[in-house]
């Protein structure tokens, strides 16, 4: 069988023997992967920082027609995943991969979202100065990966009847539900969050598609991150390990 040639990120790296690693990788053309790179930890390897953490590469892969893990036979650096001042932004690079792993099927090939989750990475790598920002760019990545995913939330009706939602005030959102609901869908439902007016236009602006994400107050960056996070967490199964630590401060959504 012939190698395959692909780009991918690579989400984890787990040494193997003495030279060798188990990867993880996401690869555009055929999904998420794990794989043995023989000797990938040798001088003069043909993976050559090429298996580095959140690196983008170009690698070369048997693919297995049965259980088992592929073979990675080359990994060419495309681009590195670089530390900048913010450790935000480092973090926002881990969770990253963590997404990719926790909403993704072995091999099933999503090139839109490989590309979502690409720039994502080069945007945050290096990042330096005021990383305010970093807060909402994860947001708006977490938004676009769900939709692509299947797990999108509602955000502009009542998921439950489809109705209006209320026209002021506090909104509701159902986590059984996926999504918003309103004032009469939300009585005796378990797993309600509200969410202030300016959270849920923060949310909806961010799930529009590629945007610059703008300035926000830090009450509203802390509401819509508290509320992914719960919402990933729901969705999951069990809680992702970085997001709590990516805002610090601001108000969290709230329980009803």
């Amino acid at each position: 069988m012939a190698a395959e040639k692909t780009r991918a990120i690579v989400l984890r790296a787990t040494p193997f023997g003495e030279t060798s690693s188990v990867v993880g990788i996401y690869c555009r053309e055929f999904g998420k992967l794990r794989a043995l790179a023989k000797g990938a930890w040798r001088p003069k390897s043909g993976f050559d920082g090429g298996l580095d953490l959140l690196s983008t590469s170009q690698v070369l892969v048997l693919r297995k027609s049965s259980g088992g893990l592929d073979l990675l036979t080359e990994a060419s650096l495309e681009s590195r995943f670089r530390v900048g001042t913010s450790l935000t932004a480092v973090l926002g690079g881990l969770h990253v991969a963590e997404l990719l792993d926790a909403l993704t099927a072995d091999a099933d090939p999503q090139p839109e979202l490989f590309d979502v989750a690409h720039a994502t990475v080069r945007r945050l790598s290096g990042w330096s100065g005021d990383d305010s920002p970093v807060a909402t760019i994860l947001v708006a990545l977490e938004l676009a990966l769900l939709r692509l995913t299947g797990h999108g939330p509602v955000l502009t009706h009542c998921a439950e009847c489809h109705g209006s939602l209320p026209a002021s005030g506090r909104t509701a959102f159902a986590m059984l539900d996926g999504g918003t609901v309103c004032d009469r869908c939300r009585r005796g439902r378990r797993g309600v969050v509200s969410l202030s007016a300016a959270g849920l236009a923060a949310l909806r602006d961010l799930s529009s598609g590629p945007v610059e994400p703008q300035p926000m107050p830090t009450t509203v960056t802390g509401e819509i991150r508290g509320l992914m996070t719960t919402y990933l967490a729901h969705l999951l199964g069990r809680p992702l390990r970085v997001p709590a630590t990516l805002v610090r401060g601001g108000r969290r959504a709230r329980h009803s």
